[in-house]
């Protein structure tokens, strides 16, 4: 093997590493305690909603999930 192939290897393999905290980067998402406060609103507000809805509320159910689905999740994800 000459240096050439060495280094070709050398890089290849820190090439892959890179990639590597790249990727470990990309899915580092830290989330505080609010961000899982409007997660979990989010989640009681569809239960409740979607329980409301068997049950045959027609308007309740519908402001729940509206509220749990556009208001709570998004918040959830988007505040920092």
């Amino acid at each position: 093997m000459s240096k050439k192939d060495i280094m070709t290897k050398k890089e290849k393999r820190e090439q892959k590493e890179q990639k590597a905290k790249k990727a470990e980067v990309l899915m580092d998402v830290k989330f505080s305690k609010r961000n899982m406060l409007f997660f979990g609103l989010g989640i009681v507000s569809g239960v409740i909603g979607f329980i409301m809805l068997a049950s045959g509320s027609i308007v309740l159910a519908p402001i729940l999930l509206v509220l749990g689905y556009l208001i709570f999740f998004p918040l959830g994800i988007l505040l920092k």
